[in-house]
């Protein structure tokens, strides 16, 4: 039984980092970077809130539109490592897991300089805020292969950095944290799913 239920809650880790692409995949309480706790948090509010109603609606919203960037975030480096030729080594390439540690790093001071190079120098991410550090990971094995500076040059040339025009037309697709923290809060003050069962039983 033990063993069943360890393989059960390493298979839910790993559904929890496909599902929610966490930015720090080692921190369990999901608290140390901004973004990491907002989803976190709305995903708590969501489970106490009643299912069906507004509110639970509402958060659904939010959530997958955070999940959404960052699958997107994804997809930009998947295409890239699909287009260096590691069409069958992109998905293990781009998962981390919750016990990934910076400690077994191989070259963990270089991965972090390509990170921000990437992120100060490109547009492959959705955000000012700090890049994700699950990313780390994955250039620490491409710096292993020799293909971390090719991943590099194929970011320039595929995601150039953005003007502020195109970072302008962009504000629509990003998240706004201080708004979705301080609507979280109000689904969690209580009352609302009252009100959200009379809207919907007036609907039916």
């Amino acid at each position: 039984n033990e063993t069943l239920e360890y393989f059960d809650r390493e298979a839910k880790k790993r559904r929890d980092q496909e599902t929610n692409l966490w930015s720090e995949p080692g921190d369990p309480s999901h608290s140390e970077r901004d973004d990491d706790r907002a989803l976190y948090n709305l995903l708590q509010s969501r489970a106490q809130t009643r299912m069906g109603s507004q509110g639970y609606r509402r958060l659904s919203v939010d959530i997958e539109a955070m999940r959404d960037l960052r699958r997107e975030v994804r997809d930009k480096w998947k295409m890239i490592l699909e287009n260096l030729g590691f069409m069958a080594e992109a998905d293990s390439l781009l998962n981390v897991s919750a016990s990934a540690s910076y400690d077994r790093m191989r070259n963990a001071a270089a991965a972090r300089t390509l990170l921000h190079t990437l992120h100060s120098e490109t547009s492959i991410f959705n955000s000012k805020e700090p890049p994700p550090e699950r990313y780390l990971f994955t250039l620490d094995r491409l710096i292993y292969l020799d293909a971390a500076e090719d991943f590099l040059a194929k970011a320039r040339r595929f995601y150039p950095p953005k003007d502020d025009d195109d970072e302008d037309d962009d504000e629509g697709t990003t998240i706004n944290l201080p708004f979705l923290l301080s609507r979280m809060n109000q689904n969690i003050s209580g009352g609302e799913d009252e009100d959200d069962e009379e809207d919907l039983s007036g609907q039916d």
